[in-house]
């Protein structure tokens, strides 16, 4: 079937692809109702209004509360100024902006060649991926935190690199997993960069400290050590190493610690020779992978930071992968072994996003971009090479007339438009919100008592 050639067959493709999905996403994956976002408002709320301590609140019926470090109750305040509809509109709109920033941050600005039709094609795609519809539908910070790390990438890549830091330092404030694009900034020499982020982030929980002592104190000595408060280490939500070995029965922190080492050993190695190209979008691609493979809890809709990796792997010219890897993660299908994940098929399928994510940090190419050639400011301490006798000579020959050279240039990070279905065990299985600590209960889909984080 060859793409319509007119806008006005565009608009007609365009229309009914975004009425396919919007019956898909109102059908199939049963919406979340907000459910962390409530936790947060009634958070804030109780803490402002009814006196009670940030990290005791829990939402009615159920055994789940606030999990952030209290920079990011501090930052929420201004929902107590709301209601709640109103903070869920608020939360909307935040998210669509985020998600805005990074994609064109992702895309450059080879968006433009692509015109209204690509973007709208590129939005549609994105409304099928999973972690994106949990993270709206939850009422989820990731894409803000993806945003404010992005940003930071920005910088770093136009050879800004003065004001980096910022995003990732507020990120890490908010929540603790963005720490390790800290580490990737000393990986990658960028000790300015590293020395701001650190700073604010220290900052910001500083002046935490000072709004919220007591739950400061909670936090840092007995909420951070205590998994127990965000949900099991098993439930089939949780796609990281620590998840892999828990629904394997496999208890043992040094197992877990030794792969950790092993996994953050292959990040540091590439992440550096990614630097070392001038490619900072693969850099932090391959530290969005490491974070969520080595956090102890990596629930589905985490796994946003997956986007710079599709990005990447079209920019270097291989979107048929980036589309296929891109569609099994729109299609729920790891919630098919919601029950039980025993076996080899419950060892292959219930881990099939950890699988992609680890596929990724392995293979993923670097050191590609559009033109062809490195960015202006690719180098960790740029020098200024002192005038050489050579220059006019050279400057003369080229200006004689010879033969012409291309470049091939690689396709820029569009997102695919071509995600995949779940089967109709997912339909059923992808409604339940992440951190469950109950057994499975006959109807998985009731997202109104659960909780993710």
């Amino acid at each position: 079937m060859r793409p319509p050639r007119t806008d006005r067959g565009r608009l007609l493709l365009i229309l009914a692809l975004a009425t396919a999905v919007t019956v898909f996403t109102a059908t199939v994956p049963l919406l979340r109702d907000w459910f962390d976002l409530r936790v947060y408002y009634g958070t804030v709320n109780t803490w402002i209004h009814d006196g009670g301590r940030v990290y005791d609140y829990r939402v009615p019926g159920t055994p789940y509360g606030f999990t952030y470090p209290p920079f990011a109750a501090v930052a929420m305040l201004p929902m107590a100024l709301v209601g709640l509809h109103t903070a869920i509109a608020a939360a909307l709109l935040l998210n669509l902006t985020a998600l805005t920033v990074a994609a064109r941050v992702l895309t450059g600005p080879g968006w433009r060649r692509y015109g209204w039709y690509g973007v709208a094609l590129a939005a549609c795609a994105l409304a099928l991926f999973e972690p994106l519809r949990d993270t709206f539908s939850f009422g989820q910070v990731n894409l803000l935190l993806l945003a404010l790390v992005l940003t930071d990438c920005l910088l770093l890549s136009t050879g800004r690199g003065r004001w980096a830091g910022i995003g990732i330092g507020l990120a890490a404030a908010i929540k603790l997993t963005p720490a390790l694009f800290i580490g990737l900034l000393l990986v990658a020499g960028r000790r300015r960069a590293a020395a701001v982020a650190t700073g604010v982030a220290v900052g910001a929980t500083a002046f935490a400290a000072l709004v919220a002592p007591d739950a400061s104190r909670f936090y840092w000595t007995r909420a951070l050590w205590d998994t127990n408060r965000v949900g099991r280490l098993d439930y089939v939500s949780n796609q990281s190493l620590q998840g892999v070995l828990a629904r394997l029965g496999v208890e043992s922190r040094p197992v877990w610690a030794v792969l950790v080492v092993l996994v953050l050993c292959g990040w540091a190695w590439r992440s550096r020779r990614a630097v070392a190209a001038g490619d900072w979008q693969a850099a932090f691609a391959l530290t969005g992978l490491t974070a969520c493979l080595v956090s102890p809890i990596t629930w589905v809709h985490h796994l946003v930071w997956l986007l710079p990796s599709f990005a990447v792997l079209i920019r270097a010219g291989h979107p048929r992968v980036a589309g296929a890897l891109y569609a099994v993660l729109c299609t729920s299908v790891v919630w098919l072994w919601f029950d039980d994940a025993s076996g080899v098929d419950g060892f292959l399928g219930s881990n099939l996003y950890t699988w992609i994510t680890l596929g990724l940090l392995v293979w993923l190419p670097t050191g590609h971009f559009p033109d062809g050639r490195r960015p202006a400011a690719h180098s960790t301490s740029a020098t200024v090479a002192p005038p050489s006798t050579a220059a006019p000579a050279m400057r003369a020959a080229s200006d004689q007339p010879g033969p012409s050279s291309t470049t091939a240039a690689a396709a820029t990070g569009a997102t695919t438009s071509g995600p995949g279905r779940g089967r109709a065990g997912a339909r059923s299985a992808s409604s339940e919100p992440t951190g469950s600590t109950r057994p499975a209960a006959a109807n998985p889909q009731s997202s109104s008592s659960r909780a993710s984080s």
